[in-house]
């Protein structure tokens, strides 16, 4: 980990928070590459459109290891502080799921701020869960056969979901949550310990943050942090995946013991000495191949496929 932080450190490229959004986006995207496990080849992979409410097309990309029908579905949100990230900055992740874990997984090109605000991406992603879960079929998946999941921002606007699905009493059998974000305030010890980094910073994080909330009733809005949620009682089992030298470890956990308060099953692995972003850098730390294992596993013993 120190070595590809020396690596990032000796490239010299201008922090993200420090160009216009359009720049930090093709910044992301041309270094998403660099650190990740070779791209798994798969018998079908899809470009999709999902509607949202307003009748916007949502870009999507399906993925499945056997060209089968009745495959479990994950619907996968993407990293990036609501602001970065695509469905071609994790497509070799969202491949690796997939093949790992025998399962379909759609990638959703969620809107991003600050063009589109809070809460966008929330609906963005509740929209398509709900389109999944009514065209799983014609879709090859199964729609009795549902999981969520995301990293960073992608993995709040998962848990947000799994709050949004038992209100609709739409069954599902997992939220695969990677360092997700769940505090309104970035205020736990561990946003104090690692606010100069590595990988992510303080000011990123308020950059990301202040382009996608505008107030602070948004900030202390549940779907922004669902640690605020008045209750979780009856959602998802879940399966959260945190790094150890990250800003959001806190919180993370902090989420994990909520949802065990309710009385809901977890599943909690912290990697040590890793930080934020790592489960996107398999080339170079061997923790990020044991997470996709994890997750993967995780995933199939949700869908009964163990």
């Amino acid at each position: 980990m120190r070595s590809v932080i020396d690596r990032m450190a000796r490239a010299g490229r201008p922090p993200l928070h420090s160009l216009a959004p359009a720049q930090a986006r093709a910044a992301y995207e041309a270094g998403a590459g660099v650190l990740e496990i070779p791209k798994a080849e798969l018998p079908r992979v899809e470009d999709l459109r999902i509607p949202a409410r307003d009748g916007a097309p949502l870009p999507a990309r399906l993925y499945a290891p056997v060209p089968d029908a009745g495959l479990p579905l994950l619907l996968y949100l993407h990293g990036g502080g609501f602001t970065i990230g695509s469905v071609a900055t994790h497509d070799v992740l969202c491949r690796e799921l997939a093949r790992l874990a025998g399962c379909m997984v759609v990638s959703l090109d969620y809107r991003l701020a600050p063009e589109h605000r809070f809460p966008t991406a929330s609906n963005d992603a509740w929209d398509a869960l709900a389109w999944l879960a009514a065209h799983a079929g014609a879709l090859g998946a199964d729609a009795a056969r549902l999981a969520v999941g995301g990293d960073s921002a992608g993995g709040t606007l998962a848990a947000v979901n799994a709050i949004l699905a038992r209100d609709a009493g739409l069954p599902l059998a997992l939220q695969l949550l990677i360092y997700p974000g769940t505090t309104a305030h970035q205020d736990t010890p561990s946003h104090a310990r690692f606010a100069q980094g590595p990988v992510l910073d303080e000011p990123a994080i308020t950059w990301f943050f202040e382009n996608y909330v505008a107030s602070r009733a948004e900030r202390e809005d549940w779907r922004f942090a669902p640690l605020l949620a008045p209750d979780v009682d009856g959602v998802a089992p879940a399966w959260i995946g945190l790094a150890e030298c990250d800003p959001l470890v806190d919180e993370g956990i902090d989420y994990a013991d909520k949802l065990r308060a309710a009385g809901v099953p977890v599943e909690l692995e912290i990697y040590r000495g890793v930080t934020h972003e790592f489960i996107k850098m398999g080339r170079a730390i061997p923790e990020a191949r044991q997470a996709h294992q994890h997750a993967a596993q995780a995933l199939r013993a949700a869908f009964r496929q163990d």
